[in-house]
Order: structure tokens, then sequence, then C-alpha cells
């Protein structure tokens, strides 16, 4: 699928509106919003439930995505059945999400051939784990990208994941300028914020989930801690099937 001029030219009309209305409202918005709880990622290898649990932790966000070339390390990738298993019936809640490049390689590079490209296969393998049709999944925005890249890569490759799973079912992995865009570009239905270019301390208010500064470990594994600010942010728990 190609996208029209006129579709970039609304997309880069969204950017440039969306960055400076954030940038004139950023501080001090959203920054007191209740936390619910903390879930985990990790993608180096697979903490115990019953330790996620002693830390205190609700759940994991966990990738239904392959190990790129090069990132053999990434032993948590993918998600398998029996993990995700192991961590319902230790009643932790699970999240799917989705990376496999990153930097010069960064999925969204490609954009909406490669939205479709990475949609079917998250949906693949987090069907394989046992993940519900009707949940979403993150797709990754690991990033600090411009307002073009967004109009000209990003917004087709969120675009070419829709097309795969429903916009219902889109999850946007991003920092808040980027959430904004994609809101008001009617992009994804779930946004994980990350800090990456987020201006300092601020939340923003559609977040689901909130990673935080800092890694920490548990079993010796490096994890990320993310804030949950919603009832609903994507768990498996939560289908209706």
């Amino acid at each position: 699928m190609s996208i029209s001029r006129r579709e970039l030219f609304r997309y880069a009309a969204i950017g440039s509106g969306a960055v400076w209305l954030s940038a004139v409202t950023a501080p001090g918005v959203a920054q007191g919003r209740e936390v619910l709880g903390t879930i985990v990622d990790y993608s180096a290898d697979v903490p115990s439930p019953q330790s996620i649990r002693a830390a205190g932790h609700i759940g994991a966000i966990r990738y239904v995505s392959d190990r790129r070339p090069g990132a053999e390390w990434m032993l948590a990738k993918p998600l398998t059945e029996d993990e995700a298993t192991d961590l319902t019936d230790s009643g932790l809640e699970v999240v799917s999400c989705y990376q496999f490049g990153k930097a010069d390689t960064a999925d969204w590079r490609g954009g909406f051939d490669a939205g479709v490209e990475h949609a079917t296969r998250g949906l693949e393998l987090h069907r394989a784990a046992g993940g519900p049709d009707d949940r979403p999944i993150y797709a990754s925005i690991d990033d600090n990208p411009t307002p073009l890249e967004f109009a000209t890569l990003i917004a087709p490759y969120l675009l070419g994941w829709q097309s795969v799973v429903g916009r219902e079912n889109t999850g946007v992995y991003a920092n808040s300028p980027t959430i904004d865009l994609a809101v008001v570009a009617q992009l994804g239905s779930f946004y994980w914020q990350h800090d990456w270019g987020t201006p300092k301390g601020y939340v923003h208010p559609l977040a689901n989930l909130h990673q935080i500064p800092g890694q920490r470990t548990i079993d010796g594994i490096g994890i990320d801690v993310n804030h949950v600010l919603t009832e609903d942010y994507g768990q498996w728990s939560l289908s209706a099937g």
C-alpha cells in the first residue's frame, strides 16, 4: 500500500501541531496520575513468576517477536506458551509487545509493508503463546523520531499493523510526543510511554503504561519496571473470549 500525498500532508500537519501543543502544555500535566501497580518487561532471560510476584509486581509485558540477528543473547524472545501458562497460573497478568529491529534497523523504518509483515509475525507468535485475538500487541517505536519520520514512516507502519490486527488491538510503545501524534492521527488504541524524548517528569494523560527510568534485576536478570495507569492496559485476562 502506498500513502497518498494528501495523507502525507495530513500526517505532517498533525506532527507539527502536536509537537507544538506538547511543548507548551507538557510541564506539570498528568504527573499526578494514580499508579495501580507495576508490571515488568525483559528480554535477556526469563525470571521465575514467583520472583516477579515476590518483587511486588502484578505481571509481565512479553515480547511476541523473534530475536534479531546479533541479539542471540535475548533468550526471553519470543514468549512461549509454557512461560505464559506459568505466569497466569501464578496469578500474574500477561501483556504482548513486539520489537524485532532497533536503531537503523527499527521495524517502523520499513513503513506500511513492514507494519503488515511484523504485525503478521507478531500475531502468529501471540496466538502460539496463547494470546487472545481481542487483546492488543504493543508495536514498538523505541526511538525519539521527528514529525517528518512520523508522517512518512511511523504512521504508515502503524496503519500496516492496524490492517492486520485492527486499530482496537494495536498498541503503541513510544515517547509522549509520538503518542500525541498517534492519538491525533487515530493510530492505536493503547499507549505505553517511554521517556526517551519525553519532557522530564511528564506522563501522557492517555498512557496506559509508563516505563520508568532505571533498570532493576530479578533472579539476576535485567528487567524494566512499568507503572500501570489504567484498569485495562491490554492484559490477556480481560479477553471477552
